[in-house]
C-alpha cells in the first residue's frame, strides 16, 4: 500500500504544468551609445508587446548587471523586465517579443527565464 502510495506521489510531481511564467530581461543600453528611451519602450510594447502576447503581460523597470562577451567586463544598465504566464508549451509569441526587442535595439541577448506555475487562478 505505502509503495502505491509513494507511486501515485511520484506520478502527481511528474506531471508537466500546464502553464509557465516568462520573464524577459530587456536591457535598455543601446550599444552604438545612449538608452532606449520611454517613447521606444511605449512603442515596442504598443506594436510588439501587445500584438503578441494581447492576454496579458506585467513590465517592471529595473536595473541589470550582466557579462559583456566581448569585452569580459560587466555592464550595468536600465532594464526592463517582462513578464508573462502562458501555457506550458506555447513560447513562440514569447520568443518572437524577445528576437524583436534584441533585433531593433541591437542587443547581444535578450535573458528568459521560465518557471512553472503550479497554482494559476483568476
Amino acid at each position: 500500500m505505502r509503495a502505491l502510495a509513494v507511486a501515485a506521489l511520484l506520478a502527481a510531481c511528474a506531471t508537466p504544468p500546464s502553464h509557465v511564467q516568462t520573464m524577459l530581461y530587456l536591457g535598455r543600453a543601446i550599444p552604438t551609445g545612449g538608452v532606449v528611451d520611454e517613447r521606444a519602450v511605449e512603442t515596442f510594447v504598443a506594436d510588439t508587446v501587445a500584438r503578441h502576447l494581447p492576454a496579458g503581460f506585467t513590465l517592471i523597470a529595473a536595473t541589470g548587471g550582466w557579462r559583456d562577451t566581448a569585452t569580459g567586463r560587466t555592464i550595468t544598465e536600465p532594464t526592463l523586465v517582462l513578464i508573462v504566464l502562458h501555457p506550458a508549451g506555447e513560447r513562440g509569441p514569447v520568443e518572437a517579443v524577445a528576437a524583436a526587442w534584441a533585433e531593433r535595439f541591437g542587443q547581444q541577448a535578450v535573458l528568459r527565464v521560465e518557471l512553472p506555475v503550479s497554482d494559476l487562478r483568476f
